[in-house]
């Protein structure tokens, strides 16, 4: 059974996912050197997934930089 158009969201699957694959779980343990070629990739250990936060602009320090910008 599909999903219908009108039910479907554009951007997809935007948030951050808590669950890895084994291959992206490698990856990451291999960074980490946690990890060699050759260990075994059954019973990997877990693996913490980082999120990715955008931190918003204030608007009065941009203002104020703005002020202080004009008046030099």
């Amino acid at each position: 059974m599909t999903i219908d158009k009108s039910l479907k969201v554009r951007g997809g699957m935007i948030r951050t996912r808590n669950v890895l694959t084994r291959v992206e779980r490698i990856t990451r343990l291999a960074e980490l050197e946690r990890w060699h070629e050759g260990d075994p990739v059954l019973g990997l250990p877990k693996v913490r997934v980082q999120r990715v936060s955008l931190k918003k602009k204030k608007k009065a320090k941009k203002q104020e930089d703005e002020e202080s910008t004009s008046e030099s």
